[in-house]
């Protein structure tokens, strides 16, 4: 077999770690922010959105190297692999590099468009943050890729250290620029350019070690356009699908905006809560890319199916602990929160739609299609999920929600039957065995 079980516990723990470390510090950051004023709150908030569509088409790019090099490392090709990290690196730096020149030199422009007329000092404390931020994508970039790299090598362990790094550089940052320096927003961004750009140096750093099954070669660097296709072809559909998705969110979050305070409230406490639910099948969803993607440039379809069904057996056990447990102790949870008595009501409902469906549906809807894209089969995981997205997350959204009126319960419900749909496509999918054809032993070796 391909994987031990201390393989996977290598690969799989430390993933968790880190997913949980990313959502416990973005929570972190909120509440830092906060101090600085509604304004400051509001700039972040809104820039955030954007910031995290970057991110998404970011980490879809990444995804794609991801599956490049773990399908040349199951073959035995270790000298494409490294040539593959390579144009990774290279080709995720220049990209984001145009994309920080265009957002610094269009930052008003781009707000307007994403967010239209807002008040003057949150519009100027949006351009800050946008701004400073812009400068950190290629730095962003860089780690995404890099992180993915070690990923495909089965070694999530110094992802989690430079991650832990990379967040206490953020948090202490904030905490100086903030409380003591009183940087305002820019108090939040200059750590978090710090804290990406340490971050992205120190794995590229790591990844020129040639003890590695990938390392960085050195010597002159030319785009080699077979292997940049061959990453775009899994980064492009994967990107846009993120892209959709996150543009989804941002016309969902502005449905439930116009159903006033309460509604807002209730909603973004059970988001907060709702993320924490989901940590194992994230990291799941990672770890799905490594190992299939493995399996598929040895050209065992045994193991491919042997490691989907392990993996996603993981991933159903892990959710329904971590959701139970959350579940079990939500009236204690809220009320840290100090919400009012209808808020809570909402909050609890809300969780409780959320979480309670995700310990059935979550991992099919979300964890299956990576063992897909790892097999090549990514145009139709992105029209699946772009449809779904459209019909059901959006167009449901509204008619339940506001046609209905039954408002944020309404929006939530919309994204449970999108999970539904999600979950009947990629399952047939799978058991049909069409993703077969796109990685047929024959094919599936990286050439």
């Amino acid at each position: 077999m391909l994987f031990s079980r201390q393989d996977l516990k290598k690969l799989i723990i430390p993933l968790i770690l880190e997913q949980t470390l990313v959502i416990t510090v973005g929570m972190a950051d909120t509440m830092m922010i906060s101090s600085v004023g509604e304004a400051a709150v509001s700039g972040v908030s809104l820039v955030d959105m954007f910031n995290n569509l970057i991110i998404s088409i970011l980490a879809a790019l990444a995804t794609g190297g991801a599956v490049v090099a773990s399908q040349y490392i199951g073959a035995g090709k270790q000298d494409a692999a490294c040539r593959s990290a390579k144009q990774l690196i290279y080709t995720a730096g220049m990209i984001t590099i145009l994309v920080a020149i265009l957002v610094i030199l269009l930052n008003r422009p781009i707000l307007n468009l994403f967010f239209g007329r807002i008040e003057a000092d949150v519009m100027a404390n949006a351009v800050t943050y946008l701004v400073i931020s812009a400068f950190s994508f290629p730095f962003l970039a860089v780690y995404n890729a890099s992180a993915a790299l070690f990923r495909s090598m089965g070694n999530s362990g110094i992802t989690l250290k430079v991650s832990v790094l990379m967040n206490v550089i953020n948090i202490t940052g904030n905490a100086v620029c903030i409380y003591g320096l009183k940087m305002g927003v820019a108090g939040v961004a200059v750590p978090s350019l710090v804290s990406r750009a340490a971050a992205g140096v120190v794995l590229c750093a790591l990844l020129r070690n040639p003890r590695n099954i990938i390392f960085l070669t050195g010597g002159k660097f030319h785009f080699e356009w077979e292997v940049v296709k061959r990453i775009l072809f899994i980064g492009i559909p994967s990107g846009i699908e993120n892209g959709i998705f996150q543009l989804g969110r941002v016309l969902v979050v502005s449905i439930i905006a116009g159903f006033g305070t309460v509604q807002i409230a209730a909603n973004g406490v059970a988001n907060s809560l709702d993320s924490m639910g989901c940590i194992a099948g994230q990291a799941m969803s990672l770890a799905m890319i490594t190992v299939i993607g493995r399996c598929v440039g040895a050209g065992d379809e045994k193991q491919v199916r042997y490691y989907t069904g392990k993996l996603l057996r993981i991933t159903y056990l892990l959710t329904a602990v971590i959701n139970s447990v959350i579940l079990l102790t939500l009236p204690w949870i809220l009320s840290i929160y100090g919400l009012g008595e209808e808020t809570t009501r909402l909050a609890w409902l809300l969780v409780m739609i959320h979480n309670g469906t995700a310990v059935f549906l979550w991992p099919l809807s979300f964890v299956l299609p990576n063992m897909l894209r790892a097999c090549n089969d990514v145009r139709y995981t992105m029209v699946v999920s772009i449809f779904s997205m459209i019909v059901f997350r959006i167009g449901f959204s509204f008619f339940l929600g506001v046609r209905m009126e039954l408002m944020a319960v309404g929006v939530w419900i919309a994204m449970v039957l999108d999970w539904i749909f999600r979950v009947t496509c990629f399952a047939v999918r799978y058991s049909g065995g069409w993703w077969r054809r796109m990685c047929h032993l024959e094919e599936c070796r990286p050439v």
